[in-house]
Formats: structure tokens, sequence, C-alpha cells
């Protein structure tokens, strides 16, 4: 269903279309939702698939991409950890949260980082992966701790075959997909062919390793049986809803999960949940068995796709009995305290934000607020952080870190200026953009010459819409003893006990968070950042080679030219000026006649 000005306001199947379409024009009775959504529909698109599993699949699709303003929405969130298998020559595994753009299989999302390290620990010792970064396992010269505690079968220096890894690699995808049972007979079978081939040290290194997974397998069973399934429970207030998703993976309890899906106006806890099935398990692989506390619409044309997509049988169950039905009571238990918690929560914010815009004189409440903090030590790596909230509370998605450079050091007015000129200058320069788009509030933390900067800015860029607050602390330094600083040149003191204090404090100390974690990191980068990437002509081979050499960057310190021009890939020249960049004797650049090429 598509609006006047082509936007989607509604994706929906249907096996019958004629049913589906007339039942929204009939007589019965329909929800506010439901008729504002008919008054704003202009017209209606219609794609025809072969099958329903691919009207489901299709579905699901374009409600990510289009999001439509009538449809259930499962709002993405990537603060959860994976499992990250890298794509690498020789994979690595290891713990991942936010994006995923690193190249690799992600497993998971796990309810929390101990379930995620207990699963790292099994996979290190059954089945010897590395967990090593690139860098670090492209210098290595010899073994390290992994390897002597046997957790790591040492491939970075050619200690285990690239057939023999890769085969671990596979059976430890087995085991993460949990398809254990899979995984044991196909050992069994690799042990028993050992034996009769009489490769005997090989058929016990299987059997030690079938053991090992037995062992686990038999601590993870519940009451007798392994569990490997999903209990999903809704609890709805209104139009708000919380999800809850308990994970069982080879009989181990992964934890609870909980989704705020944005429902639309919908009051139907069943649509909800059926909406929540079909994008979650989309991006999601799907557990052999997924127990809901109520059916849902469409449960068996569901169940179909998710079993052809998922490659194995899936099965949807609402009506169970036994440990099914506690696991649902947990969730649902789980679901209504956590939805009750979100809206005391919510209310709250909204209740800090209206006394806010009181304080402030606005004549809406503020939707959108930002806060600008800098960060440095002594002048070093400075930065500065823009943090974003709105109604509900953060919006870390849009939080923006700036490095400041070709300032005086310690300059702070400087640091400011530049980066609130940087943040709105590219929001004039794209509007309509999410970039675009403008604070109702803008917050400085720091006092009036900081404010001033940001005045300053908004002044040059004619922007007028936004109400400009700084944020001093006050002559104790105390919490809650803030001065909020105004452009006009006014102070107020609201006191620890003012809601909107409490707002801005909450925001004010998320960009310094922010802003501090940045410059760390930055600066950090700069202690381990090597002095060779500064010389023109050493490349990664060349560096690595230097450093392998010498044992380190401290041992080529302490060469002399001629010692540092025996190294491969090194001419006396080029030997020269990093001798003399290491010891701060001149600039290093150097000529073009010297020999050497900046790709190592």
């Amino acid at each position: 269903m598509i609006s006047a000005d082509d936007k989607a306001l509604y994706v929906g199947k249907a096996s019958a279309l004629r049913n589906r379409v007339s039942s929204y024009f009939n007589a019965t009775p329909k929800s506010a939702r439901i008729m504002s959504m008919l008054a704003q529909t202009a017209r209606m698109e219609v794609t025809v698939t072969r099958t329903e599993t691919e009207a489901l699949i299709l579905e699901n699709e374009l409600i990510k991409s289009l999001k439509p303003r009538y449809n259930v929405l499962l709002r993405d969130d990537k603060s959860y950890p994976y499992v990250l298998l890298t794509s690498e020559e020789w994979p690595r595994i290891t713990m991942h949260r936010g994006p995923r753009s690193v190249p690799g299989r992600y497993f998971g999302p796990y309810a929390s980082v101990g379930a995620v390290r207990d699963t790292l620990n099994l996979i290190h010792k059954l089945f010897k992966l590395r967990s090593c970064d690139a860098s670090v396992f492209a210098n290595r010269t010899r073994p390290c701790l992994q390897y002597q505690i046997g957790r790591c079968s040492g491939p970075c220096v050619g200690l285990v075959d690239a057939e023999v890894y890769a085969e671990s690699v596979r059976r430890a995808v087995l085991m993460l997909e949990g398809r254990s049972d899979e995984l044991t007979d196909e050992i069994g079978r690799a042990m028993e062919a050992a034996s009769e081939r009489l490769a005997f040290e090989e058929a016990a290194r299987l059997r030690d390793l079938l053991g090992s997974i037995r062992t686990l397998q038999a601590r993870q069973y519940v009451d007798g049986r392994a569990a490997d399934l999903d209990a999903l429970a809704v609890a709805m207030e209104g139009s708000a809803a919380c999800v809850m998703l308990l994970a069982f993976r080879d009989g181990r309890n992964l934890g609870t999960r909980s989704f705020f899906p944005r429902t639309n106006g919908s009051e139907s806890a069943e649509e909800v949940l059926a909406a929540f099935v079909s994008q979650y398990y989309g991006e999601h692989m799907p557990p052999g068995e997924i127990v809901l506390d109520r059916d849902i619409p469409d449960r068996q044309l569901i169940e179909d796709a998710l079993s052809s997509t998922g490659g194995r049988r899936v099965q949807l169950r609402w009506n169970v009995r036994g440990d099914r039905a506690g696991y649902l009571d947990l969730a649902r238990r789980n679901a209504q305290i956590t939805l009750a918690s979100e809206r005391t929560s919510h209310a709250a914010q909204l209740a800090r934000a209206r006394d806010l815009q009181k304080m402030l004189g606005m004549d809406d409440l503020p939707e959108r607020i930002e806060c600008f903090d800098i960060s440095h030590t002594m002048g070093e790596a400075t930065v500065a952080s823009c943090v974003v909230f709105d109604a509900e509370g953060p919006v870390r998605g849009q939080y923006r870190r700036f490095n400041i450079a070709g300032i005086e050091p310690g300059d702070d007015y400087a640091a400011m200026h530049q980066a609130l000129s940087r943040r709105f200058k590219r929001a004039i320069a794209a509007p309509g953009k999410p970039a675009g788009v403008l604070p109702d509030i803008l917050l400085i933390d720091g006092g009036a010459g900081q404010v001033g900067q940001a005045r300053a800015v908004l002044e040059e860029l004619d922007i007028r819409s936004v109400v400009l607050v700084g944020v001093a602390k006050g002559p104790a330094r105390r919490p809650g003893d803030e001065d909020l600083l105004l452009p006009d040149g006014r102070t107020l003191h609201p006191g620890a006990d003012s809601p909107a204090l409490q707002l801005v404090q909450q925001v004010r100390d998320e960009a310094h968070r922010f802003a501090i974690t940045g410059h760390r990191g930055r600066r950090q980068k700069a202690r381990n950042s090597s002095r060779l990437e500064d010389i023109p002509g050493i490349g990664p081979r060349r560096r690595g080679n230097l450093l392998r050499h010498f044992g380190g960057l401290g041992g080529l310190k302490g060469a002399g030219v001629e010692e540092i021009s025996r190294v491969e890939g090194i001419n006396a020249a080029l030997a020269e000026r990093i001798y003399a960049t290491l010891h701060g004797l001149e600039d290093a650049g150097g000529g073009p006649d010297d020999g050497t090429r900046s790709n190592g």
C-alpha cells in the first residue's frame, strides 16, 4: 500500500489476494490504525511469487528496505555479542560486537559476553583454532602461550597442515551450528577408519576429541534430553511490546534477550510475534524448534519458509507441556517485567525532557539533543565527541568523533570551534539526510569561552533554530552543582533535584565518556605505532624484515647504519635515513634517487 507521495505504508502477503484486499474494505469494524492507513493509501502494488515461502521472504526484504509506516518493525540492535569465524586463509575465531564489517561467519547473537566466552573456551579446547589478530599472526617466529597450553595448533609458525586446520574449522562450525550429534557421528567414523588403517596415534587423538564432546553433551542435557530450541514470549501494554527470547543450543542455556519492536499502532500480540519470528529468523539461523507462548498467523507458512532457508526442518510449537512450558513461563515473566521497566524508564525520560523544555522556555518538547565535549592529554591526540539523545534516550548509531588537527596543542576553544564547524557545515550540505538533521538543543561541556565558540559557529552558518546551552561546573565542582550558561548571558542553577539537570547530566556524562574513549584510543594508537611507518620507502614488508632481524624497535635503535643496511631490501641510503629518523638527527624525507619505493 502506497501513499500519494509514493511512500510505502504497508507490506503484506496473501495466498488469496482477493480475500485479503477485500477484508480492508468490508463493513467489519476496524482499528484506528487500519483506518488511518486506508485513509492515506493512494494505490497498491502487487508482486506475484511462485510459492508462499517466496512471498514470506520477499515480504521480509521489503519491510527491512522500505520500513513501512504501518508494519510491525523489528529494530536492529548491534550491541549483542557474536562469535566471529573470519574468512582468512587461516581462520580466526573470536568475539565480535557492532556492525558486521569483518568478512567471515557470525554465530549468535548471544545473550551475554559470558556466554560467548564459554563458547570460545570450548572451541579452543576442542579444535585449537587461533585467536590472535592478523598483525600478531603474521609476525610470530615461535608459538605463543596458547599453543603451549593446548588451545591453539600453532598455524602462525607452520606447526599444523592447512588441510588439518581446515578440517578443525569445519568441525567447529558444526558445533557452533548446534549439530554436535552429527559431529560425534562423523568423528566416530573417522576414528574407526584411522584404526583400520593402523594409524593409531590419529585414532587416539580422535578418540580423545570424541570423549571431550560427549562429556560436554552429557553435562548439557536437560533432564536427559539435549535442548536445541528458542522460547519466545511477547508482552504488550497498549501498542508497546517486548519480545523475550530464551535460547538453548546443544543444551546450553544462552540466557535471555529482550527486543522492543516498533509496533506502529498494532495492539495484536499475535501479529507482533509473527512479525518478529519472520524478521528475526530471516537474519539469524533458526534452531530446530521454536516454542511460542501463543499461536501466530501464518504459522505453517513461516515454518515452511524457515525450514527452506535454514536447510533443515524447523518446528514452530505453541501448545507445549513439561520443560518447554516452564521455559515459556520464564520468558513470559521476563517479558512482562522488562516491558514494565522500559515503560517506567521511558516515562521518567519524558518527564525530564518536559522539565528541560519548561526551564529553557521552549514551545515544543525537545526531540533531539546533541552534546559536544573535548578530550586530550596536555594537548596530545585531541578528540571531540558528539553524542545524540532522542525522546527514548541515547541514539548510539549517530554518535560521532572528530579528530582535531591544525590547532595549538591544548587550545580547547579552537578545538570546539573546529568540531562544531565540521558538524554543522555537513548538516547544511546534506538537507533531508540523517547528517542534515539539526538538534533542538545543543549542549556544550564547558564555560563561557566554549559557549562563545558555539555561538560564533551558529551565527557564521546562520543557524537560528538551535537552543544553545553550556554546562559548566559550579563553584563546588560537585555533580548536581552545575551551572547552565545561555547565549544571552543568563546563568541557571537548577540544583541536584531538578529533573532537567538530571537529563543534562546524563547527556553530558555520555559525551564525556565517548570523548575520553576516543582520545585514549587515538593516544594508544600513537604510542603503539612504529616510527618506521613515517619513513618514505618503508612498507609492511621492509618494516617486518627490520623488526624480525633486530628483534623489535629497541634492537633496531641500537644498530648502526652498516648493520641496518645488511637487512634484506634495505640499501645504504635508506639505512641512513632510518638511523637519522630513529635518533632525531634530521627530517625523515628523502629524495627520489635513493633507490627505494613506497610499497615496501
